[in-house]
């Protein structure tokens, strides 16, 4: 699997297209935990609950959370976007998390240390990213919960990341 080999990829489903004549940005939206963060923090959600979950963020805020298989994509699209002004550039980028406060710092802590620009983010407390992404009209959405992908598909182009404790087989 191109994830193991340590490949970003994802399995595109289409949408209904949220392409516009006039339109010249390129949106893309992503998930954080398992996407372009690592799982671990998921993992310990998954396996002990909120609360743990909430208690392990809060004690490690000052510590960078490792990447995830999307990091290098969306360093590269970073790139890009450097080549540019802001008021210029073509691609426009979001984090559309289900984290909220207070464990939302670990999140800006890391993506600062990795020097990543981010031009939108919405920590949504686990409420539906559905509104969010077709607000900020997304030409594609990157998350590794099935669930997300099929909610938001029928309105944009999602990619499932087949990686992380929301993938395991069991």
């Amino acid at each position: 699997m191109a994830i193991e080999s340590n490949v970003a990829s994802a399995t595109i489903i289409s949408g209904k297209s949220n392409f516009k004549q006039d339109s010249h940005l390129l949106k893309i939206a992503f998930d954080g935990d398992a996407v372009i963060f690592s799982d671990e923090s998921e993992k310990i959600y998954h396996e002990k609950g909120i609360s743990a979950f909430i208690k392990n963020e809060t004690k490690g805020e000052k510590i960078s959370l490792e990447p995830g298989p999307m990091k290098p994509f969306l360093m590269e699209l970073n790139r890009l976007q450097r080549e540019f002004t802001l008021d210029e550039c073509p691609i426009r980028t979001a984090l559309v998390t289900a984290r909220s406060a207070p464990t939302h710092k670990r999140v800006i802590k890391t993506l600062r240390e990795w020097g990543v620009r981010i031009d939108e983010s919405l920590f949504l407390g686990g409420m539906s990213k559905e509104d969010f992404l077709k607000s900020f009209q997304a030409d594609i959405f990157f998350d590794d919960q099935l669930k997300n992908i099929q909610d938001a598909s029928g309105k944009i182009t999602s990619a499932h990341v087949p990686y992380g404790v929301k993938n395991e087989v069991k």
